[in-house]
């Protein structure tokens, strides 16, 4: 009895050991869903430096407040993931000002990548429109599609 009790319990040791997962339990490698981002420019289209600006997302089911981003020349601000074709972002500079509504529009294709990543979605025809001026005067579109967070999506003017 106590050979089998000694072989059992190495086979549930060795099982353990063995069906430990590999390198795919961890999305590494830039493999998820791209984020978009977000330049900042002056009224004569230079590229500016915002010194103090609040960020908050309506992802559909709630809306995600970011907070404050101190001296920010550029945000990286992920969007809705579900079957939505627009995200809606809300920006002031100041805790008392009114909001800025912009309104991010695209198309999305979904790609499985991994057990630990699973799928990617990429947007395609990414195009922004001011929808509530505030201290954001404009909203000007970057490259029109997220594939990866090289490239910019949007260029907002304060």
């Amino acid at each position: 009895m106590k050979q089998f009790l000694k072989y059992t319990f190495l086979i549930f040791c060795l099982g353990t050991v063995v069906s430990c997962g590999g390198d795919d339990d961890i999305c590494e490698s830039g493999e998820g869903t791209p984020r978009m981002k977000i330049k900042f420019r002056n009224a004569g289209g230079q590229l500016r430096t915002v010194d103090s600006l609040y960020l908050r997302v309506d992802y559909g089911n709630r809306i995600v407040d970011f907070g404050r981003t101190v001296n920010a020349d550029s945000l990286i601000v992920p969007l809705r993931v579900d079957e939505s074709p627009f995200t809606d972002l809300y920006f002031k500079t100041r805790r008392t000002e009114v909001e800025s509504k912009v309104r991010v529009n695209y198309t999305t294709t979904s790609k499985y990548v991994s057990p630990g990543c699973g799928v990617k979605k990429t947007y395609q025809n990414v195009n922004s429109q001011l929808v509530t001026p505030g201290k954001v005067t404009a909203a000007a579109n970057g490259q029109n599609f997220i594939e990866n967070e090289d490239k910019t999506n949007l260029f907002l003017t304060f």
